[in-house]
């Protein structure tokens, strides 16, 4: 139980900490949902609403903290945040036609994306991280984005041309924000390396965000490496594990062969993992480092359940 923050221009910092109160940056720890998101959601909608010392930081209580929870819990059922808060506040069930604010926003980006308007694209996107954590983003707008565009991309005129324009902005997008988190993150990275020989593959840079934003530095090789140099980059940058993400069918000796001195931790994902399926449950069994997902998602979930983020 959180003992309550006394009211008062006296109390500091360290005392309401003594008293079982949590900085932001805890609490972004916990739930991940980043101060970012955070003090939005309290600016905007009021859905969490932390205490404040006299010189203005944000605590909160473990209440606040399963209230994150609750949350999160109607984002990942695919409830815009507009509508969160008269949902907890009512107890009422899961609303009809939910999907229609995220259904309108993947129609605006798609339209966008039609028009190469890269500032559109650019603001739209930035206002939705300021709103949903980056699982909750991936899961409810990235992925069925990415979807609903391979399908529209399906012999239409002009397919190339806004493939090229959007992975080119998402890669840069996502390359920027990787970039500036670096800076401020120390310890072993996650090195991900795109084993397609596919220029711009969108899962792999959605992975390497998702990291990121869990405060994991992370290294991204956009290019297969031949056998017997990622062994050689494993030992020069001492990574925390490996993602390797292949959308094509794998040469599964070759795979063996690759991974021959990787020393740490490697994580298989992409649609490879269901196309050798069988295969690599084999040889999951013969190297015990190795594990397998399907998706950015479940390879961000695997990392964090083997302790990696």
């Amino acid at each position: 139980m959180t003992v309550a923050l006394q009211d008062e221009p006296g109390v500091d910092v360290a005392q309401a900490l003594e008293n079982g109160w949590l900085p932001i940056r805890e609490v972004a720890r916990q739930t991940g949902v980043n101060a970012v998101t955070l003090r939005a959601w309290e600016r905007r909608y009021g859905l969490i609403v932390p205490q404040r010392t006299a010189k203005g930081h944000r605590l909160f209580s473990s209440d606040h903290v399963q209230r994150i929870h609750t949350i999160l819990t109607w984002l990942n059922r695919g409830v815009p945040v507009s509508q969160v808060k008269g949902l907890i506040d009512s107890a009422q069930a899961l609303p009809d036609a939910v999907e229609n604010e995220w259904q309108t926003l993947r129609q605006n980006l798609v339209s966008a994306i039609g028009e190469l308007a890269e500032r559109q694209v650019d603001d739209a996107f930035n206002q939705a991280m300021a709103l949903y954590p980056p699982r909750t983003l991936c899961e409810q707008l990235l992925l069925p984005l990415l979807q609903a565009l391979e399908q529209r991309w399906q012999g239409q005129f002009g397919a190339q041309m806004e493939r090229v324009f959007f992975l080119s902005w998402l890669r840069s997008k996502f390359g920027a924000r990787i970039y500036h988190n670096n800076r401020q993150l120390h310890g072993a990275p996650l090195l991900l390396i795109n084993h397609s020989d596919l220029p711009l593959e969108p899962h792999l840079w959605l992975s390497a965000w998702l990291a990121s934003s869990a405060d994991c530095p992370v290294e991204v090789f956009d290019w297969p490496l031949p056998v017997g140099e990622l062994a050689l980059a494993v030992e020069h940058l001492k990574p925390r594990a490996v993602l390797l993400y292949s959308s094509k069918a794998l040469n599964v000796t070759t795979l063996t062969k690759l991974l021959g001195g990787v020393d740490c931790p490697t994580v298989m994902t992409g649609p490879s993992v269901c196309i050798h399926q069988a295969e690599l449950s084999v040889l999951t069994h013969d190297i015990p480092a190795l594990f397998v997902a399907e998706d950015p998602l479940s390879a961000h979930q695997l990392l964090i359940q083997r302790g990696l983020l």
